[in-house]
C-alpha cells in the first residue's frame, strides 16, 4: 500500500467507526520531509496509516494519538528541529513542524472523510477544507467540508498547495476569526500502458508502488493476463475502440507492444487526446516509422511526447527502463524540470 491519501481513506473505511484519530500537518517552516496538508491516521490499538515525517515523529504521535482518545479533544503538537543540540527526536530536517490531532467520531461526521473518498475514488479532483480549533476543543465541534473547486470562493490561484486562511467567522465581528487549512486533493494519477508484455510488468508494479492506477491494454491473446498485472486494469480492445470517457481517465500512457502498427494504432488514438504524458519505447529511427505510419507528427500530441521514453538514467534491463521512463512521467505530472533521453541517445 501507498501512502496517497486514497489508499489511507480505503483502509480507514473498512472500520470507520474504531474511534480513529487523523493527525495532519498544518504549517512547515523550513525543511521537512512532509509538507503542509500531510495526513495520516492512528488506530486506537496502535496501529497507523501513512507517514507525515520520515518516521522519526511516528512513535510520539501514536502517544499523543491515544491521548486524544482519551480526553476526545484536537491536540496541537509543535517540533521544532532548529535547535541542532537537541536531540529528542533527531529530525536532521532543521525545520518546524505543527501538527494536529483529531479524534474521528460520527459526532462531527468523521471529518467529511467518506465524501472526501468518494469524490476521489470517482475520479474527481476536490478541495478538503478543514477548521483548525484551538488546544482541547472537543470532537464534536470540529468542522471539515469538502467542496468541488468550481464552487469553491478562493480563487484558484490561491489554492495550488495547502494554504491557511484566516476568515471572519461572523462576517460582522473581525476579532472573531477561524483559521481554516484547505488542501486540494486529486485522485491518484492514471497511467495507461499499451502492451502487456513482460517488460511492462515492471513498469506496471512500480507505478502501483507509486500510488497510480495502472490500466493495462493489449489486443493480442496471450498477453496482458491477469496473473501478470494483479493489480492493474486489463482491457482486452483495439486503441480505436476505446472510448473517449475511457482515454480521458488517464494522465500518462507508455506504449511498448513492440510491432510498429500495434504501437502506431496506439500513437494515433493517443494523439487525439490531452494526455499530459505520453512515451514510446524505442529508438529515434523507430520512432519516425511509427510517427509515418500513424500519420501524426511529435507536434500532434497536447501534452509531453516522449521518444525515447525515459530519461537518461542508465541500465538496459525492464526494471531500470521502467525506473527511466516513470522517473520522468513523475516529473512531468508534478510540472518538474527533467532532462530527456532525446537529448543525449542517438
Amino acid at each position: 500500500m501507498s501512502n496517497h491519501i486514497e489508499d489511507l481513506l480505503s483502509e480507514w473505511q473498512l472500520t470507520p467507526h474504531d474511534g480513529w484519530v487523523l493527525a495532519v500537518v498544518t504549517k512547515v517552516q523550513g525543511s521537512a520531509y512532509r509538507k503542509a496538508g500531510a495526513m495520516m491516521l492512528f488506530h486506537p490499538l496502535g496501529k497507523s496509516i501513512g507517514l507525515v515525517s520520515g518516521g522519526c515523529l511516528e512513535g510520539d504521535l501514536k502517544r499523543h494519538a491515544q491521548r486524544a482518545i482519551q480526553y476526545d479533544t484536537a491536540v496541537k503538537l509543535v517540533y521544532d528541529a532548529t535547535d541542532e543540540s537537541d536531540t529528542t527526536y533527531q529530525l536532521g530536517c532543521g525545520g518546524i513542524i505543527e501538527l494536529m490531532l483529531f479524534p474521528l467520531t460520527s459526532k462531527n461526521h468523521y471529518l467529511q472523510l467518506h465524501r472526501l473518498a468518494e469524490n476521489l475514488q470517482a475520479g474527481i479532483p476536490c478541495l478538503y477544507e478543514l477548521v483548525l480549533p484551538d488546544e482541547g476543543t472537543t470532537s464534536d465541534l470540529f468542522v471539515a467540508t469538502v467542496v468541488n473547486p468550481s464552487e469553491s470562493h478562493y480563487p484558484p490561484s490561491d489554492v495550488q498547495k495547502p494554504v491557511i486562511f484566516t476568515l471572519d467567522q461572523t462576517g460582522h465581528h473581525p476579532m472573531q476569526q477561524e483559521h481554516r487549512l484547505v488542501i486540494p486533493c486529486r485522485p491518484r494519477f492514471h497511467i495507461a500502458i499499451f502492451g502487456g508484455g513482460l517488460d511492462a510488468q515492471p513498469l506496471a508494479n512500480i507505478a502501483n508502488q507509486l500510488g497510480w492506477q495502472v490500466t493495462v491494454i493489449d489486443e493480442r491473446t496471450s498477453y496482458a493476463r491477469h496473473h501478470d498485472f494483479p493489480s492493474s486494469t486489463i482491457i482486452k480492445q483495439t486503441p480505436a475502440k476505446l472510448t473517449n470517457d475511457i482515454m480521458n481517465r488517464f494522465d500518462a500512457a507508455v506504449v511498448m507492444q513492440h510491432n510498429l502498427t500495434l504501437d502506431a494504432n496506439a500513437i494515433l488514438r493517443l494523439s487525439q487526446t490531452q494526455i499530459c504524458y505520453v512515451a514510446l519505447l524505442g529508438p529515434p529511427h523507430r520512432r519516425e516509422k511509427v510517427l509515418a505510419i500513424a500519420g501524426v507528427s511529435a507536434n500532434d500530441f497536447s501534452g509531453v511526447f516522449s521518444a525515447p521514453a525515459g530519461l537518461a538514467l542508465g541500465g538496459e534491463l525492464p526494471e531500470s527502463i521502467a525506473l527511466s521512463i516513470l522517473a520522468q512521467c513523475h516529473g512531468v505530472l508534478h510540472k518538474a524540470h527533467q532532462v530527456s533521453l532525446d537529448k543525449v541517445m542517438t
